[in-house]
């Protein structure tokens, strides 16, 4: 991927405050207590919010939970992807939920059929814990569609 994604730096999970001295470890905790890998990666936080996210993950679902974990957390306001995946597998797309989304209304955007809201769900957990508890906000991953490969 490299790049940077923006997320809203107004919304997402508090952990009190994350930046300046300390920042960097409650951050590498909650993810971790997601249950979010961070073997083989690296996680920098500046004073403005913004986190970079550098090394080599197993593969690239690991590294975009890992991205999406510790953007949706309060007061992230963008992360920088400088990491690798072992895999090389495909990239997902991030989508911002908006006020009126849900996960049917996303996976009918992305996949053109909202049945498909599972496959949505699933590619964010352990973020999500219930179809319905997104938020206005939120960065979801949403995994290249698999049903277009020929």
């Amino acid at each position: 991927m490299f790049g940077s994604v923006a997320f809203g730096k107004m919304a997402g999970r508090k952990l009190g405050e994350i930046l300046g001295i300390g920042g960097k470890e409650k951050i590498e905790k909650e993810v971790k207590d997601q249950g979010v890998s961070t073997d083989g990666m690296d996680i920098d936080v500046d004073d403005d919010g913004k986190v970079t996210v550098t090394g080599e993950a197993m593969s690239q679902a690991e590294k975009e939970k890992l991205i999406l974990a510790v953007g949706n957390i309060f007061g992230i306001r963008e992360v920088e992807d400088k990491a690798k995946a072992k895999d090389g597998g495909a990239e997902s797309q991030f989508h911002t939920v908006v006020s009126g989304d849900t996960l049917w209304k996303i996976a009918k955007k992305y996949y053109g059929k909202g049945s498909r809201y599972p496959e949505i769900f699933e590619a964010n957990r352990p973020m999500l814990s219930h179809p319905d508890k997104i938020y206005v906000g939120q960065v979801l991953r949403i995994p290249a569609d698999s049903s277009e490969v020929a």
